[in-house]
């Protein structure tokens, strides 16, 4: 499987529909709480949103949703990993990404047969409060060499004047929040990030 390089994550349907008719091929929704009404209905807005533009989305945690409004693709931290039903998750044929930060995390994802592993944070990151040091660019260079051939993603502290290290360390795939989504022009900065991962697609 490959994943397109640029890797968007966003809190809403409202972004998906803001950005991905830019341009952006890969988006994951991640919405930490709501409640499973909202849950579904941004769910379906973004599953459309994303079919309209031919973009892959990918559901945050929210595998049960994922499954029931007909979505391929999860992704599961650590902590869901352990209670999610991946029985379930492939029976209804959904791709599966899993987050990792050590090297026991690296090994219990690993034993879950994933389609992509993602490192993280490889920079220092303001999006939430990490136990984890920054990983650095070495550290995703490790990491390929443990996962290959599955998909390697980057996330964390990542910039449009960061992504040459990263893919030339084996990253396959840059995944960004805040650099979009808190920039003064979060349209020009996507476009700059589709422009800067052109090359690696």
């Amino acid at each position: 499987m490959k994943l397109d390089p640029f890797y968007l994550i966003v809190d809403s349907a409202a972004w998906i529909e803001r950005l991905v008719p830019l341009g952006v091929k890969l988006v994951q929704l991640r919405i930490k709480t709501m409640d499973d009404l909202g849950l579904r209905a941004e769910i379906r807005k973004a599953k459309a949103l994303c079919a309209q533009h031919q973009c892959q989305l990918i559901v945050n945690d929210h595998w049960r949703l994922a499954i029931e409004e007909g979505c391929d693709f999860v992704h599961l931290g650590q902590e869901d990993m352990q209670t999610a039903d991946r029985a379930r998750i492939r029976a209804a044929g959904l791709r599966l990404g899993l987050s990792t930060h050590d090297d026991v995390e690296l090994e219990t994802a690993m034993a879950a047969e994933p389609d992509y592993i993602a490192l993280g944070p490889v920079y220092p990151t303001i999006l939430k409060k990490m136990k984890w040091a920054p990983q650095g660019i070495e550290r995703i260079r490790e990491w390929k060499r443990r996962v290959a051939p599955i998909p390697l993603v980057a996330i964390g502290g990542l910039n449009p004047d960061r992504l040459d290290g990263v893919f030339a360390s084996g990253g396959d795939s840059a995944a960004v929040v805040t650099d979009i989504t808190l920039n003064a022009d979060p349209e020009a900065r996507t476009r700059e990030w589709i422009e800067k991962t052109d090359r690696w697609r």
